[in-house]
């Protein structure tokens, strides 16, 4: 399986769990969605689809009692052509703009995955974008084929993360999102965080976020690293464990929080370019290396 961005690589468990190792030395496992669950939510999610295109057969019905007419009866050309468009637009947008969108804009989720809790990813554990969705579900129709999802129930049942065509083209996989009754971590050594396990005690700001860029590499001074206590490590790392439960609004402004407060006590100006999460997780890399 291919390694995530920023260093995070993604590695098997068991057929059921993946474990994604973060740079930081934080294991997150996800539990992988089977087929039950995924055929649950696009049932509830067809079910939805068939009510839409219900009220659409309404929408027809009343459109064609009203619009203009030959002295024959019929739909003038420029209606028909009209109406035809709209039923394409309305077709595609329901067949492929549903699931794309909803995932997009909702965290990986559709309302059947809401109702049946689970959400679609990147194997590096991060949050699908716009891409990733479009292209998992554009091989949609593939998986389809030659009905009730067969060549897309036969894909995952040949890999080990149950992943589709469409999963498989786009890097994306299909997780549950219930919570986890283990140990959370114990001792110095590596943690290991099962996602959806806590939510992290860090109050939301009260200020505007600042503008921040993409920071590939950064190093502190490892006096103003010494600052801090292996409770800010805990801090960082609890934020960490929960990054991909958050809507990216409450992300961002936790992560500057806590980048202010991380800086705020190691006596150091934050840079203007610097990304929140990127600052965070350099601390926590540079804290383990000095830790050792």
């Amino acid at each position: 399986m291919r390694s995530g961005p920023g260093g995070i690589s993604p590695r098997d468990l068991s057929p059921d769990q993946l474990t994604i190792d973060t740079p930081e030395q934080v294991s997150i496992r996800f539990p992988v969605a089977g087929v039950g669950s995924r055929f649950l939510a696009i049932l509830a999610d067809t079910a939805l689809q068939v009510i839409a295109y219900g009220l659409l057969i309404l929408v027809f019905v009343l459109i064609a009692t009203s619009a203009p007419k030959t002295a024959a009866g019929a739909f003038t050309h420029a209606g028909e052509k009209w109406l035809v468009a709209g039923l394409i637009l309305f077709h595609f947008a329901m067949y492929w703009g549903y699931f794309t969108l909803f995932e997009t804009f909702w965290n990986g989720q559709t309302p059947g995955k809401k109702l049946c809790k689970i959400r679609v990813i990147q194997q590096s554990g991060r949050q699908i974008t716009f891409f990733e969705a479009m292209t998992r579900n554009l091989l949609r129709i593939v998986d389809l084929f030659p009905g009730f999802y067969l060549v897309g129930v036969i894909t995952m049942l040949s890999n080990r993360q149950h992943q589709r065509l469409g999963d498989l083209a786009a890097g994306t996989l299909v997780i549950h999102e219930r919570p986890s009754n283990e140990p959370i971590w114990g001792g110095h050594g590596p943690r290991t965080i099962t996602a959806g396990a806590f939510e992290p005690s860090v109050p939301e700001p009260s200020f505007s976020l600042p503008a921040f860029n993409q920071l590939d590499d950064l190093t502190l001074p490892a006096d103003a690293v010494a600052c801090l206590t292996p409770d800010d490590l805990s801090v960082i790392d609890r934020f960490f464990s929960r990054i991909l439960d958050m809507d990216l609004d409450t992300r961002a402004r936790i992560a500057a929080r806590l980048a202010a407060q991380m800086s705020e006590k190691m006596g150091l100006p934050l840079a203007p370019d610097a990304k929140p999460e990127r600052y965070l997780e350099s601390i926590a890399r540079q804290m383990r290396t000095h830790g050792r």
